[in-house]
């Protein structure tokens, strides 16, 4: 599990392709890999990952291809959001995200407005039930409030902080971004309609 408060923003330094999938190369000279082992998880962009390998301010991750296909951003070198799995013991800053991404939104809008940003999504069809105003959402792995929700697209405020501190400063329109849904919105869902 983890928080949707993004711990430093590192690089995609290498991606090998291999059979089912690729093996991916992430670096960081901002995340603390002193509590770090290998099978432990890190997200990356949202997307929850098993560490392989430890190499100084690098770790290895396989990516398998579901994985691929139902994401966006693990393809190539770049930017990541990176976020270690919590403790039960650390503070819920953001809410509780699973890291398994529930689909790709596209970035219909993203401007400023004063110091902040707006940020509004174009939601795949069938997530949209499950986004709410004032609910939670997670957006490359940041935990975001939805101000507004309307015909298939959500907004969101995005304070200066978040834009400086994530890789969402990069974002514009039609960039395909990762999404997670309220965790709490899907399980609900279910008890409400069951097969």
């Amino acid at each position: 599990m983890f928080t949707g408060i993004i711990e430093a923003v590192g690089r995609i330094r290498q991606v090998e392709q291999r059979d089912g999938g690729v093996r991916l190369t992430v670096e960081s000279d901002k995340l603390d890999f002193s509590d770090v082992a290998i099978g432990d998880s890190i997200a990356a962009n949202g997307v929850c990952l098993t560490v392989v390998e430890l190499a100084g301010n690098a770790y290895v991750v396989d990516v398998s291809q579901e994985t691929l296909n139902c994401t966006v951003g693990l393809d190539a070198p770049g930017e990541a959001n990176l976020e270690k799995a919590m403790r039960l013991s650390d503070r819920l800053g953001g809410h509780l995200v699973s890291g398994h991404v529930d689909g790709v939104g596209e970035v219909a809008k993203f401007e400023p407005v004063g110091e902040s940003h707006l940020l509004t999504i174009r939601a795949p069809q069938g997530l949209s039930r499950y986004i709410a105003p004032k609910g939670s959402i997670t957006v490359n792995g940041v935990s975001l409030t939805v101000n507004e929700v309307r015909d298939g697209t959500f907004g969101i405020n995005l304070i200066p902080h978040t834009v400086e501190v994530t890789t969402l400063k990069h974002l514009e329109a039609g960039s395909k971004v990762n999404l997670e849904v309220d965790l709490l919105a899907r399980y609900v869902d279910r008890l409400l309609h069951p097969e």
